[in-house]
């Protein structure tokens, strides 16, 4: 298996604890908070899509790219479930995000291709990343929010990810 494919299947192996930290939930469990903080399960999985989704942009247009598109508004809203959410929908747009991502990892001709990062104050002014690092970031904020969701769900019903 080549790099490309290692870096799939590694961001595959998160979504998928993601994705298992939600199993057999219904809606309203999927949108309740249960923790001092905003955060809720469905919030998290649109969020990483919207995220994912963004990145991927980048990988292809750059900093320009990343405007626009599903997830962008309110920070706080793609924390959370709002009216018209379910969460077979969310996972299911989380899903196709996810297939994207793995067809432009397949198919780029260049994994050391780079962008300038788009100003922020959380990115050194000047600096440029490349389709490799965008995707290894993927995997950390992927993995992070995993976690995240192993928390709520565990304070929601006592089940856990791993458990």
């Amino acid at each position: 298996m080549g790099e490309r494919e290692d870096l799939v299947e590694t961001l595959d192996r998160h979504r998928n604890l993601l994705r298992r930290t939600l199993r057999d939930l219904t809606d309203e469990q999927a949108a309740r908070r249960t923790t001092v903080s905003a955060l809720c399960l469905g919030g998290l999985v649109k969020h990483v899509a919207a995220v994912e989704a963004r990145w991927a942009r980048f990988v292809t247009g750059g900093a320009e790219a990343m405007r626009g598109g599903d997830g962008e508004g309110d920070w706080a809203e793609q924390f959370r479930m709002t009216e018209g959410d379910t969460l077979a929908g969310l996972l299911a747009g989380y899903e196709a995000v996810a297939r994207g991502t793995d067809e432009l990892v397949r198919s780029l001709p260049d994994l050391d291709a780079a962008h300038p990062l788009p100003s922020a104050p959380w990115f050194e002014p000047g600096a440029s990343w490349s389709a490799r690092r965008v995707l290894l970031h993927l995997i950390a904020e992927t993995a992070q929010h995993a976690g995240h969701a192993d928390i709520i769900r565990e304070a929601l019903d006592g089940a856990k990810s791993m458990g």
